[in-house]
C-alpha cells in the first residue's frame, strides 16, 4: 500500500520547519519537497501542488490563494496555516476539540483551515461558557496574550535575535498593534459564538516560543456562574480530550511566578487551561501553549492524521 504524499508549501518558514521536523521521520508518509534551487518557482510548486495527496500551507495569506487556485484536481487535500480561509464557510476549522461534530467534519475534509495561536486557547475557553449559557454572548471580553518572538516569523526573531536591536536579555514584554483590528479577532469572535468581538491586547516575550492568553470575564456578565462552576464545565467538556488539560481549581490560588509560564507546553501539542476565581466574583480564564505546537504546527499535524483516517495524536506529544 502506497504512502500519503505530502507537500508542505512553504516549509523553510519558522511553521513549515517546525512541521516537516514532526514529520520527516515517519515511515507512513512519504515527503515531497522541491530541489532548494526550484523552490519558488511556480511550475515547481505547481506539479507538487497537484501530485500530494495532502497538502499543508505555511504561506502569507495572498500566497496561500494563489496556491490552492493552483491545484486542478478533486484529489489534493489541504490544510492551510494561514490567515486567508479561517473565517470562510466554504472551509471547515481546524480545531477538532470546539465540539462534538468538528472532528468528524475534519477528518471529511478537504479543505481546513488551520486555527491561529493566539485563538486557539480563547476559543476553547469561552466556546463552552457561551453555548452553556454561563456567559452572555454579548459580553465585554478582553483578551491579553503575550507570545514567544517565533510567533512574527523570521522577520521577528532575527530581530529579537540581534544583539544590535538591544532587545537580547529584554526583561519586559512589548505589546504590539495595540491601535488597530487585529486580524485574529474576527476568528475569536466566529468561533467563541460570541455577538462582539473581544478586546484583544497582544504582546511578545523576551523567548523563542511559548504563549499565555488571559481572559477578563466580568461578573455583570458570568448569568451567576462562579470560578468553580466554570472549571467544572470546562473539566466535564474536555475529560476526553488528550491533548485539552484543564488544571485544578484552587480557592484561593497558591500560585508562584512559574505557575502561568508561557512555556509550559512547549514542544507539545497540549493547551492548559487555568480557572481564576475572583472575591467580586469576575473570573480570569488562562490558556498556555506553545505558539509553535497546539498553535500552529501540532495543530497542522493533528488535522493532517484526522484527513489521512490515522490517530489524531501520531508523532505528537501530549
Amino acid at each position: 500500500m502506497s504512502r500519503p504524499r505530502i507537500f508542505i508549501d512553504g516549509h523553510v518558514g519558522t511553521t513549515g520547519l517546525r512541521i516537516r521536523e514532526w514529520l520527516e521521520t515517519r515511515p507512513d508518509l512519504e515527503l515531497l519537497a522541491p530541489e532548494e534551487s526550484r523552490r519558488k518557482d511556480v511550475e515547481v510548486r505547481r506539479e507538487l501542488l497537484n501530485r500530494a495527496d495532502l497538502v499543508i500551507l505555511c504561506l502569507p495569506d495572498g500566497a496561500a490563494r494563489d496556491a490552492v487556485a493552483m491545484i486542478a484536481n478533486d484529489s489534493t487535500r489541504v490544510v492551510d496555516a494561514s490567515t486567508a480561509h479561517r473565517v470562510d464557510e466554504s472551509w471547515d476549522y481546524g480545531l477538532p476539540e470546539i465540539d462534538p461534530e468538528q472532528r468528524a467534519s475534519v477528518a471529511a475534509s478537504r479543505r481546513v483551515s488551520n486555527p491561529g495561536c493566539w485563538p486557539t486557547s480563547v476559543i476553547l475557553a469561552l466556546r463552552p461558557l457561551v453555548d452553556d449559557g454561563m456567559l452572555l454572548a454579548d459580553a465585554a471580553v478582553s483578551v491579553h496574550g503575550v507570545s514567544g518572538y517565533t510567533g512574527g516569523g523570521r522577520g521577528l526573531i532575527e530581530k529579537w535575535e540581534d544583539p544590535a536591536q538591544g532587545l537580547v536579555g529584554l526583561a519586559f514584554e512589548a505589546p504590539y498593534a495595540i491601535e488597530r483590528h487585529h486580524k485574529h479577532a474576527p476568528e475569536m469572535q466566529k468561533y467563541s459564538h460570541l455577538s462582539v468581538a473581544p478586546h484583544f491586547i497582544p504582546s511578545v516575550g523576551p523567548f523563542r516560543c511559548g504563549m499565555r492568553i488571559e481572559m477578563s470575564l466580568h461578573v455583570a456578565s458570568l448569568r451567576g456562574a462562579t470560578g468553580k462552576r466554570i472549571h467544572e464545565l470546562l473539566q466535564d467538556r474536555y475529560a476526553a480530550e488528550r491533548f485539552v488539560n484543564v488544571s485544578p481549581y484552587c480557592e484561593p490560588l497558591e500560585s508562584d511566578e512559574f505557575t502561568f509560564d508561557p512555556r509550559a507546553c512547549n514542544d507539545t501539542n497540549r493547551v492548559d487551561l487555568h480557572v481564576v476565581g475572583h472575591p467580586d466574583g469576575h473570573v480570569l480564564v488562562v490558556g498556555v501553549l506553545d505558539n509553535l505546537g497546539k498553535g500552529a504546527a501540532g495543530a497542522a499535524v493533528q488535522n493532517l492524521n484526522l484527513m489521512l483516517g490515522l490517530d489524531e495524536g501520531m508523532g505528537l506529544t501530549a
